[in-house]
């Protein structure tokens, strides 16, 4: 039997333990020493790539985006394959809905190193920036969010087939923008901490209109 299933099960029977959350200290989020702070989205967004598998045993793979400074997932895009060229049209659709960023931070793995992101970063004047091998939390927001992603989402569910899964993950990343407040955004949702800023972003606009 699926582990998964069994977890269900054990929850649904009410023989679930309270899931013991790790707090992440200030430290660990802190940008290195010489990188400027974030006050504003889309300075910087982090991407990275968790795996899972289905009921039949088949392997997929996500690819997760977020933006440092509002915590908002921007993407979590599910397939069995995300080669370089993929994680640019992914790229290239949320730019094309909220503007580009200025960096992204990225490990070394071979879909971020590739030719067709370096290039595309380059055409955009976008920084790619590296995080250093073998020090994951120097992208540390990521591993957060992909840590809370595999308890709340992955674990949690049994996915039968990928369609399944993208529209139950695409739920969880809703809820998780939408409904869960952050204590670092002074518990702010994700959605409702960028809305301040695209509201002011407008306010101003108009501001400087009249003038």
């Amino acid at each position: 039997m699926n582990h998964k299933k069994i977890y269900r099960l054990y929850r649904t029977m009410g023989l679930a333990m309270r899931r013991k959350y790790h707090r992440h200290s200030a430290r660990r989020l802190m940008p290195p020493a010489g990188e400027k702070a974030l006050t504003r989205p889309d300075q910087r967004w982090a991407m990275d790539f968790v795996s899972d598998t289905l009921a039949s045993g088949r392997t997929f793979r996500a690819l997760t985006m977020v933006d440092e400074f509002t915590r908002e997932s921007l993407a979590i895009e599910v397939d069995t394959s995300l080669p370089g060229l993929r994680v640019v049209r992914v790229l290239e659709r949320i730019v094309a809905q909220r503007g580009r960023p200025e960096e992204i931070r990225v490990d070394h793995g071979p879909e971020f190193i590739c030719r067709a992101l370096r290039a595309w970063c380059e055409e955009q004047r976008i920084l790619l920036r590296f995080i250093d091998p073998g020090r994951p939390m120097q992208n540390g927001h990521i591993e957060s969010f992909n840590g809370r992603f595999r308890d709340e989402c992955l674990n949690a569910n049994w996915f039968v087939n990928l369609r399944q899964a993208r529209q139950n993950i695409e739920h969880w990343r809703l809820d998780y923008n939408g409904q869960r407040p952050h204590s670092s955004l002074a518990y702010r949702t994700p959605d409702e901490f960028a809305g301040m800023f695209l509201q002011a972003r407008t306010i101003g606009a108009m501001i400087e209109k009249l003038q």
